[in-house]
This record gives C-alpha cells, sequence and structure tokens, in this order.
C-alpha cells in the first residue's frame, strides 16, 4: 500500500482533535499548579522566611518532576490496559512504567546526594 493510500485511509478513521479545548484545559490545569506552589511560598514567607529561601531553597523542583514522571508513567500504563477491566488491567499495571521511576528516582537522589556531600565537604 502506498503511504498517500495509506494516509488517507488513516486521516478518515482519526479521532478529531479540539485544540482549543485542549488548550484551556492546559492553561487551567498550569495556573491551579502554579497557584499551589505560589500559595506554599506565601505561607512560608509568613513564617519570616525570605521569598527567595522560599521559592528555591525549600521546593526546588518538587512540584514538576512528580506530578510530570509519575503521574505519566502512572496513567499510560493503566490506560495500555482499560480494556482488560478495573482490575486485571488498570490496577494491576498501574506501577509497571512506575516502579522504575520510583528506583531510579530514589537511586540518582541518593546518588547526587552523596556527591553534594562530598562537594561540600571539600570546599
Amino acid at each position: 500500500m502506498r503511504n498517500t493510500k495509506y494516509n488517507k485511509i488513516a486521516d478518515k478513521h482519526k479521532a478529531p482533535e479540539d485544540r482549543m479545548k485542549n488548550f484551556f484545559f492546559a492553561f487551567f490545569c498550569g495556573g491551579i499548579i502554579g497557584f499551589v506552589g505560589e500559595l506554599e511560598i506565601e505561607i512560608l514567607c509568613k513564617f519570616n522566611i525570605s521569598r527567595i529561601d522560599a521559592g528555591v531553597t525549600k521546593f526546588k523542583c518538587g512540584l514538576i518532576i512528580p506530578i510530570t514522571g509519575f503521574a505519566h508513567s502512572m496513567t499510560s500504563s493503566a490506560l495500555d490496559y482499560k480494556k482488560e477491566g478495573l482490575i486485571y488491567g488498570v490496577g494491576s499495571n498501574m506501577f509497571k512504567l512506575a516502579g522504575s521511576v520510583i528506583i531510579y528516582g530514589i537511586v540518582s537522589a541518593w546518588f547526587f546526594g552523596i556527591i553534594r556531600y562530598l562537594i561540600e565537604v571539600i570546599l
């Protein structure tokens, strides 16, 4: 089958994409996440912690990395096996990718923590 004929067939069966709905959904979800992060920083500022220390030292990437990495790995595995049912499909395959994310996250945090400790001791 030629590529052009295949592309015509694929385009005919492709689900329609609502870009404006996706845009507004991403905008509002990102706004909510930003609001929660800003709220946490403001709460820390009330306890006499400077804004720079509250935003940089206390939180770093603690908000965005777990949301993007962990949530994506869980939902992608769960949705791949959705047809097999809630227990055997979604429930049993939810941590298939998330388990490796957790393990490598812990190991890399330990490794970089040791490096940071050694740098602080040397300097």
